[in-house]
């Protein structure tokens, strides 16, 4: 299941402190979003190689019950017979962890920086993980959503050649972030899949600019309702 990236950020929204988590994917294989990447308001988590989703799934249910990751992944491999085989890595409010099984495809590996980790199995080589690792990095300072700045990051890494397996012409890629913000409605461009296609990572970036154009729309659509409302017009019975 090629690479993946897990990403905690914090920021300030209206004088509050909040966290947002991001994980995104891509592999040469169809709906790799169905299978690998996990989020909630507390952590992000992917399972990868021979793909445990028991893995991903409870690991979350573990951090929402306030385990930290480490203790919460290490637990679920130390009881999984196939720990071998399986590529696990996340993050959660206060730290990190990953995991690469020696019997994983070659090339793989992970790499565990500040509030990010970065894994992957049957790469190209490790310039995959490293350039992935160091985009987003880059990417920490600057404005664009995280969402965007995962395409990007995952971007980095497939240009480095990403998964080997270049007879398998089907791939797909995923996102999802999650954040401690109470929002009036979530961004559509927070969680998206492309399933099945020979160009995943520039199909990702499309979607991720149409769902953002359609989040942006509605959003002045609803507020220009709300002035109508509120200033006598279309639709007030007063």
């Amino acid at each position: 299941m090629t690479f993946s990236l897990c990403a905690r950020e914090s920021y300030t929204d209206e004088g509050d402190e909040q966290t947002r988590f991001g994980v995104a994917v891509t592999t040469r294989l169809a709906a790799v979003g169905t299978l690998c990447p996990f989020i909630s308001e507390n952590g992000a988590v992917a399972t990868q190689s021979v793909v445990n989703v028991d893995l991903g799934r409870r690991g979350i249910e573990y951090i929402d019950d306030g385990l930290a990751v480490v203790d919460a992944l290490e637990a679920l491999l130390n009881a999984d017979g196939g720990a071998p085989e399986r590529q696990l890595h996340g993050v959660d409010s206060d730290g990190e962890f990953a995991f690469s099984g020696e019997e994983c495809g070659e090339w793989f590996g992970h790499e565990v920086g500040d509030t990010y980790t970065v894994a992957g199995n049957l790469l190209t080589g490790p310039d995959v993980i490293t350039a992935t690792a160091a985009a987003y990095e880059d990417s920490k300072d600057g404005d664009a959503p995280l969402a965007k700045r995962l395409i990007g990051a995952l971007a980095a890494g497939h240009e480095e050649g990403g998964d080997k397996r270049t007879e398998l012409h089907v791939q797909s890629a995923a996102l999802l972030v999650e954040t401690t913000e109470d929002r009036p409605a979530e961004p559509y461009y927070n969680d998206l899949r492309v399933d099945a296609t020979e160009t995943p990572i520039s199909d990702l970036r499309d979607t991720y600019a149409l769902a953002r154009e359609s989040y942006e729309q509605s959003l002045e659509r609803y507020e220009e309702g709300d002035e109508k409302q509120s200033s006598g017009g279309e639709g007030d019975a007063s």
